[in-house]
């Protein structure tokens, strides 16, 4: 198995997060590896790693200037990897090293498993430490989305995650920043593979400045929920001008029954305009649904094509990597 750790001005915790997450893995035992991927830093994280891998051989780093961000990070490090488990972790490690270990043993002891999510916010998962009111944002954050995605997942948001190198491989990911957290999973669960949430507790970090942007994270998350449920904006948008036109409707009909409606005034024009604009904006809702569902389909169409071209490799002996003929690609592009 593979441990990806993206890293970005991370130096105050290289040592400690690759120590523990070394030390677990060692008594877990097997054929482990650690692939600490330097996000463009401008402080010392690709010195202080190197440093560390000279202690321990099975820690490599992938490192890169300038800051990509962190999905294209973990791009980088799925693509270094050649393990048919792939962790992904924290640098400052948020959620302990035994999570990361529970993971990797659920994928090995459940085989129709695909994916492992570290999940502070299901049933006997929790937090500690973490500010009132970005605990407030994520849980909400997490709610809207998780029904975006419609699969009752209690967190879509974080970056502890298991999966199996299968599932990534069958991907075709874009995202550069922190919102391949939810392309991952919106792929994957279109594809039909299984998620299965893990309680975890989320600890506050101790070392380091966070490279949490709420305006940003924010505005990314908004539109993949209308990209992912799209009645969640034409749906609501559309009913609210219908409701209107109804009011409307029944004001008009109030100022005839009391003999004092005006014909000049554009009211009634105004109400028959948002109530047609209302119907249009729900049908438009309708088939954003339908172009929904016709994605996931064409997802599951991409996995069963991915998994057989897969297999007629292994067959003549000759798979590779699909991630690194990606990156060979789109580099040349």
């Amino acid at each position: 198995m593979s441990v990806v750790i993206p890293m970005y001005n991370e130096e105050a915790n290289v040592s400690t997060t690759l120590s523990k997450v070394s030390a677990a893995f060692r008594m877990l035992g097997g054929d482990w590896e650690i692939i600490a991927v330097d996000d463009g830093s401008t402080d010392r994280t690709a010195l202080s790693v190197l440093s560390f891998a000279e202690q321990e051989p099975r820690v490599r780093l992938v490192s890169y200037f300038p800051n990509r961000g962190r999905g294209w990070a973990l791009r980088q490090g799925f693509a270094a990897s050649n393990k048919e488990i792939i962790i992904t972790a924290d640098a400052d490690l948020s959620y302990s090293e035994e999570h990361l270990l529970a993971m990797a043993q659920i994928l090995q002891a459940h085989p129709e498993v695909d994916i492992v999510v570290a999940s502070p916010y299901t049933k006997g998962g929790g937090v500690e430490n973490v500010p009132y009111l970005r605990l407030l944002i994520s849980k909400l954050g997490n709610k809207i989305l998780g029904f975006a995605l419609k699969r009752g997942l209690a967190t879509v948001t974080g970056m502890v995650r298991g999966y199996r190198r299968k599932v990534l491989e069958s991907l075709e990911l874009e995202s550069e920043g922190k919102e391949i957290h939810l392309e991952i999973l919106s792929r994957a669960l279109g594809m039909g593979y299984r998620v299965l949430e893990m309680p975890a507790i989320l600890k506050a970090r101790r070392f380091g400045k966070s490279k949490f942007k709420f305006t940003a994270t924010a505005l990314s998350h908004i539109l993949f929920s209308f990209h992912e449920k799209p009645v969640l904006l034409f749906g609501i948008l559309g009913l609210a001008l219908v409701f209107c036109s109804i009011a409307g409707a029944g004001y008009i009909l109030y100022l005839w029954k009391t003999d004092t409606l005006n014909p000049t005034r554009p009211l009634v024009t105004l109400t028959v305009m948002s109530f047609l604009a209302g119907l249009a904006t729900l049908f438009f809702g309708f088939l954003g649904t339908q172009l929904v569902h016709l994605k996931r389909e064409i997802y599951r169409l991409e996995k069963t094509t991915k998994e057989t071209f897969f297999k007629l490799q292994e067959l003549d002996g000759s798979r590779k990597s699909d991630f690194e003929f990606r990156v060979i690609r789109k580099e040349k592009v």
